[in-house]
């Protein structure tokens, strides 16, 4: 019999902690790619990018995006993936005339302007809490289908972004209903988010359960805990059938008290997935299983292999 093979993400920044945090967070280009490599060459298969401006806060600039992916793809050939959702800070970010903070969408997109083979695809309407402000990020359904369909014509696989039930069972199913991406799609599912999102689910094994439950058919999945959800709900996922994301952005603690490093985090979960039997995939044993580079797409992205 083959071995199984688990797709790794590492997600190395974000678009919420900062550097006063943790100072092992990576967040100029020069040092995700560091960082991105020394993952990878660990056994990692993607990576979850998120730019940072200069003065790190969160941004979405292609031009940022563009230089850490040219970066990353000349040390490897990880599969890259940028973030449309940008961050809770920076220049993601402004304030209605009626008080309310928003996560700003024309900067959101700038994310699928950057070349790479995978972008996030949060179909999902949602408050965060951060710094004192409560954030509406408004995915409204017309803002999912236009995210599907721009990222079709660039060729760029989403990887659907789903803190609950119904972002399965009412947005993502919809658009796939759709014909908006092909099989197999990939589902990232968030737990333990909850006390910063509202909507979002808390993470427990049956809570976990039930979400991949509601996942249509012929589905990959990985799940991503955030904070100490991050390692329970990693071999969850291995138990589930599903693969495992890591890094600082969901995560800043290897254990209570003892601030992690991207590194460390991803060197855990690989020695955790093969002492249960299975294998991490490389790069492109992940791509055969996500079916990249998009098929029948027009266009093909500058940093696809």
């Amino acid at each position: 019999m083959s071995t199984p093979k688990v797709i790794v993400t590492i997600a190395p920044t974000g678009g919420m902690a900062h550097k006063s945090q943790n100072p092992a967070l990576p967040t100029q280009p020069e040092e995700i790619a560091r960082d991105v490599y020394d993952c990878y060459n660990a056994g990692a298969s993607i990576v979850a990018l998120h730019a940072r401006n200069p003065d790190d806060g969160a941004t979405c600039n292609p031009d940022i995006y563009y230089d850490m992916n040219t970066r990353i793809r000349a040390k490897c050939d990880i599969i890259l993936n940028n973030s449309t959702g940008g961050g809770v800070h920076g220049d993601m970010i402004g304030q209605n005339e009626n008080g309310m903070w928003e996560l700003l969408w024309e900067e959101r997109i700038k994310g699928m302007e950057a070349g790479a083979e995978m972008c996030t695809l949060d179909a999902t309407t949602i408050i965060a809490s951060f710094d004192d402000k409560e954030i509406l990020m408004n995915t409204a359904p017309s803002r999912c289908r236009f995210l599907a369909e721009e990222m079709k014509k660039r060729g760029i696989k989403p990887e659907w972004e789903v803190f609950s039930p119904t972002h399965i069972l009412q947005d993502t199913a919809t658009l796939l209903a759709m014909g908006m991406d092909e099989e197999p799609a990939y589902v990232n599912l968030v737990m333990g988010v909850h006390r910063g999102f509202q909507n979002a689910m808390p993470y427990s094994p049956k809570n976990l359960q039930f979400m991949v439950e509601c996942l249509p058919a012929g589905t990959i999945f990985g799940a991503s805990g955030i904070g100490p959800a991050q390692l329970p709900c990693a071999l969850n996922s291995l138990l589930l059938g599903g693969h495992v994301r890591v890094g600082l952005e969901d995560n800043l603690y290897y254990s209570q008290g003892r601030l992690a490093s991207n590194i460390e985090l991803t060197e855990r979960i690989v020695r955790l997935i093969r002492e249960m039997g299975y294998e991490p995939a490389t790069p492109q044993e992940a791509r055969q299983m996500l079916n990249l580079p998009r098929p029948g797409a027009p266009v093909r992205p500058t940093f696809a292999l």
